[in-house]
């Protein structure tokens, strides 16, 4: 702990920029790596889920990401279920350059109310086209449309938001008691942001399948303008995996897999983020730069449209290739934004690793 004042001490801790990953004496042919990921009852190709934004993911996309091998989730109360075809808008959006003229614009746009019929249909288009199917929806709207959810059978239920926490407290209005909801329903949950080791054991004993590390894209830096909160993501997956490991204990055997969401920019960063103890990760910069992505090459995520405090960034990506180049190549940037997947099994390779959990005890080292 580091004395900030008399009356204040402060923990050090790291980001993905902060540390680097150390090569063992083993190397591997990246061929041999397995990166193949099981969560509940379903097997990906690969940990990697798409994250809930309307610039990232549409019906379509998630789709597309889907029978690639990954997890796409789509945003139930982003653009694809408030309109019955929002692409006008999202055209519209990618013509304003201008960031307060947008930030207005889009809070607009987001004004119109979430259709629970849109619910029901968009995740069945996802589920007719035979790939996996998750849905998030914030805690705040998760009583409203959680019978909406389950009844068109999806796979997960995510409930995501910038911080969300096993006991919050609300004199406004009754709280969503996560442990009674998760067990009441039939479908695993996938809850967070969580970014402490005690707030992750708390979600850990609600019963969620997977617990949400940090802020997920953009929110990470305005947050900390306009909240001054922030999460180092290399200290937070840290602790969140050593809450995994105690509940494992503590529960006699219930596994939570931990997801790194945020600071994923490129594919080095998702690499030091299972070095650090991530079982999976959320992405989405890489995929806003998807010839496919529904953004046009910008990228937000709900923070950015919040009606009366937006903290999210709306950033502008050049698009680089398809969704199947962004993450499986051939890539032609240098820069760790394409080929995902063939990055991660290079990394574990190098180190000589074949399995994404072995991959987890990997030695990090901090940059001075």
């Amino acid at each position: 702990m580091i004395e900030i004042g008399r009356s204040k001490r402060a923990a050090t801790v790291y980001g993905f920029d902060d540390i680097a990953i150390v090569p063992t004496r083993r190397t591997r042919t990246p061929g041999d790596v397995s990166l193949s990921w099981t969560i509940d009852a379903l097997t990906f190709d690969f940990p990697l889920l798409a994250a809930p934004m309307d610039s990232v993911m549409s019906p379509a996309t998630a789709i597309a990401f889907g029978k690639l091998g990954g997890l796409g989730v789509l945003n139930l109360e982003g653009l694809w279920t408030r309109y019955e075809d929002p692409e006008p808008l999202l055209a519209e959006l990618a013509e304003l350059h201008d960031p307060i003229a947008a930030t207005k614009r889009m809070q607009r746009i987001y004004a119109e109310p979430v259709k629970a019929e849109l619910i029901g249909a968009r995740l069945r288009e996802i589920r007719d086209a035979g790939v996996p199917v998750a849905g998030s929806l914030s805690p705040q709207r998760v009583r409203e449309f959680e019978g909406v959810v389950s009844g068109a059978g999806v796979d997960f239920f995510v409930i995501r938001g910038t911080t969300v926490s096993a006991e919050h407290v609300s004199e406004q209005e009754e709280p969503v008691n996560l442990k009674e909801f998760i067990y009441a329903l039939d479908v695993p949950v996938i809850v967070g942001g969580c970014a402490t080791y005690q707030a992750a054991l708390h979600m850990m004993r609600t019963g969620a399948a997977g617990v949400l590390v940090g802020f997920g894209g953009g929110a990470t830096k305005k947050n900390r303008n306009v909240l001054g909160v922030e999460v180092p993501m290399a200290s937070a997956v840290a602790d969140v995996a050593a809450a995994r490991r105690d509940y494992l204990d503590e529960s006699g055997g219930r596994y939570v897999h931990v997801i790194a969401d945020g600071a994923l920019g490129r594919s080095g960063d998702i690499a030091k983020a299972i070095a650090c103890g991530a079982d999976a990760a959320m992405v989405s910069t890489p995929l806003a730069r998807a010839t496919e992505a529904p953004g046009r090459g910008w990228h937000w995520g709900p923070e950015a449209w919040h009606p009366t405090l937006p903290r999210g960034e709306r950033a502008r990506f050049e698009q680089v290739g398809s969704l199947a180049e962004v993450m499986f190549g051939p890539s032609v940037t240098t820069d760790g934004t394409m080929n995902l997947v063939g990055a991660l099994k290079k990394a574990m390779a190098t180190c000589g690793y074949t399995e994404v959990k072995d991959f987890q005890r990997v030695e990090v080292v901090v940059h001075t």
